[in-house]
């Protein structure tokens, strides 16, 4: 499925975006927001009023939004259990390097679990960091299972974007940071966001309803498993063959993101490794490094201007030439092979 509409939104149900975090990250040493950068050669191309990018390419000294939900979460658990001295996470890459980094600052050990078919770049990332890394024969769902139970260990704790942990809910309210930010910085009338396990698109989804814009959610068209669940009205698993979009291979949405989902998101769009690649190469071209998870919702965006399987996503949201859309790119170039 190219391009699916989400009949289920209701955005006056969603939560809003949670302030809390907001302070402690702007406290953090080296922490200024992301810069939105002014994609004036896509809004041309595509006939669309603007299109800008958040460019977390380079956040809180990681080439990764990540942190934000990271530091966030280890904040909130470490008030309650000062006793910690392990923190332990799965991870494709940018999340695991997250909770690495964060470890170290914090004078504690780290061990990340990551799939078989993580990047050996990726998982060099993280053992410079200082964390053991841990490859655990499967995909990233095994790596997951693998996390939860070092996190059941006495003076350890999971730091999870993914399941229906404390430590889950407090990721998505991390990355509200990244949101509020983007109220200061303009105004969009929609939002396009990667998915992966629905973290991230969970905070933009409170963000997109609580300033009435419309949010389309991106997938690799080999792990659509937020598509899959909107489409069947329940969370749903994928088969997740690989792609070279790392951080959005998962085959399951997180149980705490989905129901924000489900009420927030107006529509997916799936893209393939070769249209990312593609993006990719196209940022460049224009000064922009940008990783291929990244890219994916500008491959998305091109597809939802111009593709007639896109015409019911397109004009549920909008999408025409008073349009003001934003892209957000969550990573900078990080390594997938």
């Amino acid at each position: 499925m190219r391009a699916l509409v989400n009949d289920a939104v209701r955005q006056a149900v969603v939560a809003p975006p949670s302030p809390d975090a907001l302070a402690y990250h702007r406290a953090l040493a080296g922490y200024r927001p992301t810069p939105i950068r002014d994609l004036a050669h896509v809004a041309e191309e595509l006939g669309l009023a603007f299109v800008g990018m958040k460019d977390e390419s380079s956040r809180l000294g990681l080439p990764a939004f990540k942190v934000l939900g990271a530091s966030w979460a280890t904040e909130r658990i470490l008030e309650s259990r000062p006793e910690v001295r392990t923190l332990v996470a799965a991870s494709a890459g940018n999340h695991g390097r997250a909770v690495a980094h964060v470890a170290a600052l914090r004078g504690l050990r780290c061990r990340i679990f990551l799939p078989a078919r993580a990047s050996g770049v990726r998982r060099a990332a993280i053992e410079a960091e200082g964390a053991e890394v841990i490859v655990v024969e499967g995909d990233y769902e095994d790596a997951v299972a693998a996390a939860s139970a070092a996190g059941a260990e006495e003076g350890v704790v999971e730091i999870a974007d993914v399941g229906t942990s404390a430590g889950a809910r407090w990721v998505i309210d991390g990355y509200a940071t990244l949101f509020a930010e983007v109220s200061a910085q303009g105004r969009f009338d929609v939002l396009v966001v990667p998915i992966g396990v629905g973290s991230l698109g969970a905070a933009a989804a409170r963000y997109a309803a609580s300033t009435g814009a419309k949010l389309v959610g991106v997938e690799p068209v080999t792990a659509a498993c937020l598509t899959a669940s909107l489409a069947a009205g329940t969370p749903t698993s994928v088969a997740t063959p690989g792609t070279t979009m790392a951080g959005l291979d998962c085959a399951e949405i997180s149980a705490t993101a989905w129901p924000t989902l489900r009420d927030g998101v107006h529509g997916t769009v799936t893209v393939s490794d070769g249209e990312v690649e593609a993006a990719v190469r196209s940022l460049a071209d224009h000064g922009f490094a940008i990783g291929e998870s990244g890219a994916a919702p500008l491959a998305a965006l091109r597809a939802l201007a111009a593709e007639e399987e896109c015409a019911a996503l397109r004009g549920v949201i909008g999408l025409g030439r008073r349009a003001r859309v934003l892209l957000v790119a969550t990573e900078g170039p990080t390594g997938v092979s």
